[in-house]
């Protein structure tokens, strides 16, 4: 469980996120909408503590993040808008295995956890492949590989077919959706809905950087326009 606590956070003059307080079950397919300048990008970074709040608190299995911070990182699982902000090895094996390995596992458990994020993600056999060969779809499915290798109880991915064509959208969002069905919680922020409404369990909706709707998706449906978010 994910729990934000009246979190406010600036930058210089500005308040990005002012007051929001919202919680994320384990489990739970969520998707987090709003205009360009909302707030959703600033929010979810405080979730594994990329970022710290000025004030309120974030607790993810009641501890809180900013005091617990390398706990969240393992808990909660980010993908960045662009994939290759998140690359640190330049195959994808080596990549996808840079997380366990940095929390001290075993070759065995780094080679399973490798194999079964590759799996999950259907780029199993591919270890050995050049990240910078691959193609956009391609990418973003070995980003969300390599947080999954984590095994995290949440994913949060920001954006997560910016850039794609067709094809690469739906391969990744057949993996979101397997995911879901696995169990794992989902965070998807995003200003465009289309495809992701329908497998959605609730959608939060930002404005100004406050919370305006939190719902099932056929109640915040009609809403939707009157937030700056299209409707699908």
């Amino acid at each position: 469980m994910i729990q934000v606590r009246e979190l406010v956070h600036r930058y210089g003059d500005t308040v990005a996120v002012d007051g929001v307080s919202c919680s994320f079950a384990d489990g739970e397919f969520v998707v987090l909408a709003g205009a360009n300048g909302s707030g959703k990008t600033t929010l979810v970074r405080h979730l594994n503590g990329l970022l710290a709040p000025d004030t309120g608190t974030v607790l993810v299995d009641d501890r809180d993040v900013t005091e617990h911070s390398v706990f969240a990182r393992t808990r909660v699982g980010m993908v960045f808008q662009d994939p290759r902000d998140g690359f640190v090895a330049a195959t994808v094996g080596a990549d996808v295995a840079f997380g366990p390995e940095n929390l001290g596992l075993s070759h065995e458990e780094i080679d399973r956890r490798v194999a079964d994020a590759l799996a999950a993600v259907n780029m199993q056999g591919r270890a050995d492949e050049r990240i910078d060969a691959l193609s956009g779809g391609e990418q973003a499915r070995v980003a969300i590989a390599g947080a999954l290798a984590m095994e995290p109880s949440h994913l949060v991915l920001d954006e997560p077919f910016t850039g794609l064509d067709w094809p690469a959208r739906k391969s990744v969002l057949d993996r979101l959706v397997s995911l879901a069905a696995s169990g794992t919680g989902l965070i998807v922020v995003t200003h465009d809905l289309r495809d992701l409404i329908e497998h959605a369990d609730r959608v939060v909706v930002m404005r100004d950087g406050r919370v305006a709707l939190d719902d099932t998706p056929e109640a915040v449906l009609d809403d939707l326009e009157g937030h700056d978010v299209r409707r699908p």
